[in-house]
């Protein structure tokens, strides 16, 4: 494992706020994650504001003084915000335009008209997948649950053999896909590349995807058999609309941010000259911002119009979007202080040296550490932040891929066996009818085989990028 440079250590830990030791830096990152994993699991206090008590009991221990450690708390939240809270402000806005104007209903039906009774599972990871990419992992879920169960019933399937797949295609985007919070979040903290970590995300997603999804949800149906609760049937957001937008305009809405961050990325590999004109063009069409901005208006056209909103339904839906997300919001950038209070204390310069001799691989260790914040916050999206901070010096040396693969790898580790203290853990088992047991056999099993088999993939592209 190489040293971080000069440069990127200067610029990074420039005057460490405090001079404490290993052994006291080694202290005060395990108060730190305890403080804040004590006050999400037991004292049940918002996830923004265990960050913050977490940020500050951290300098404390570590022997920073306090107005030192709020002004690095109160940086690294800023810049978090200016880095990733308009993409995720831009991606709920794309997903309730999505929802609400019934396009995602018209690529769900229109699957599920050419899917076959064996094809059936492999279509609701398709469908899962492709409506996971805008949505947060709640909002896919509330979207597809109503399908799962009409399914399921109507089709006389086991609700395992449908749900799983649907859950699984969900579950994959939101660890492993931008403009997912989560990944978003990582990205910016390690500073990776996005259209770089999307395409392999991608790569990476699909065959978790299918091994998690319609391959488990064999096994699950065996383990598990529980029927469609008919008290848990909702109606669907397109029902109230007369008519609503086309299958292919609508993929292709969903799509065009994907493409064109790919295209950034594609072009910055072939023609790799800043000053090349065709390379500028994409750089502009490819940022994250522009992309999800150019999705968002495009949206108002191809999904808005169809539906038959007015200009007045159209700012309605913009403005019930974001309303949701000041929580996710105030969490990502709470985090970013949290993973700021760690650099600025010393503690990856810490990391680098503790870890010169180890023969473990960055990859890996930035999995366990998201794994066992997942299993003690319930939180994929803290586990994601708190790892991703702890692992910014060891990115500085990193090819642009491997940085990548290390946010895929955090991604991965985020996910890992979903149990009590994970809300959505309780949103499955309501929604499905089941028992803790049988959510544990299923649900938290899934959410491992994703887990585990993102980390294999992560670990073999990294021998051969």
């Amino acid at each position: 494992m190489t040293r971080l440079s000069a440069e990127m250590l200067a610029a990074d830990t420039v005057d460490p706020i405090t001079s404490a030791g290993h052994a006291q830096l080694g202290i005060a990152v395990l108060v730190g994650i305890a403080v804040l994993v004590l006050l999400i699991t037991q004292t049940k206090l918002h996830a923004f504001l265990s960050l913050t008590i977490g940020s500050l009991a951290l300098g404390a221990v570590a022997g920073a003084p306090l107005d030192k450690v709020i002004t690095s708390f109160s940086a690294g939240l800023g810049s978090t915000v200016a880095g990733v809270g308009v993409l995720i402000a831009l991606g709920a806005i794309l997903g309730k335009l999505l929802a609400d104007s019934g396009g995602a209903d018209q690529i769900v039906d229109t699957i599920l008209a050419r899917a076959s009774n064996r094809t059936m599972p492999w279509a609701m990871v398709l469908i899962a997948g492709i409506i996971g990419l805008p949505l947060f992992f709640e909002v896919g879920m509330v979207l597809m649950i109503p399908v799962v169960l009409l399914v399921a019933k109507r089709g006389n399937f086991s609700l395992m053999r449908i749900g799983i797949p649907a859950l699984a295609g969900l579950s994959v985007m939101h660890g492993l896909v931008p403009p997912h919070p989560g990944p978003l979040a990582a990205i910016d903290a390690v500073h990776a590349d996005l259209g770089i970590t999307l395409a392999l995300g991608v790569l990476i997603a699909i065959p978790t995807a299918i091994i998690a999804g319609p391959v488990f949800s064999r096994v699950a149906a065996r383990w598990v058999d529980v029927t469609p609760p008919d008290r848990l049937m909702p109606t669907r957001p397109s029902e109230e609309l007369e008519r609503r937008p086309g299958f292919g305009v609508t993929v292709f809405t969903v799509l065009l941010p994907v493409v064109l961050m790919l295209i950034k990325a594609l072009v910055d590999i072939v023609v790799d000259d800043p000053e090349n004109g065709v390379q500028r063009v994409a750089d502009v069409i490819g940022n994250p911002l522009i992309a999800l901005l150019a999705a968002v208006l495009v949206g108002m056209f191809t999904l808005g119009r169809p539906a038959g909103f007015t200009r007045d339904r159209l700012s309605s839906t913009v403005e019930h979007s974001l309303a949701p997300i000041a929580g996710m919001l105030l969490i990502v950038a709470a985090g970013g202080g949290f993973k700021q209070t760690l650099i600025d204390i010393g503690v990856g310069k810490m990391i680098m040296d503790i870890s010169e001799d180890w023969s473990v691989s960055a990859l890996l260790l930035a999995w366990l550490i998201a794994v066992a914040i997942r299993l003690a916050t319930g939180s994929a999206t803290v586990a994601t932040i708190s790892a991703a901070g702890l692992m910014t010096p060891l990115a500085a040396d990193m090819s642009s891929t491997h940085v990548a693969l290390l946010v895929l790898s955090i991604g991965a580790g985020s996910l890992f066996f979903s149990h009590v203290n994970d809300a959505g853990f309780w949103l499955v088992k309501e929604y499905f009818g089941m028992s803790v047991g049988q959510t544990v056999r299923t649900w938290s099993v899934m959410e491992t085989i994703i887990s585990v088999v993102g980390l294999v993939f992560v670990l073999l592209l990294s021998l051969v990028i």
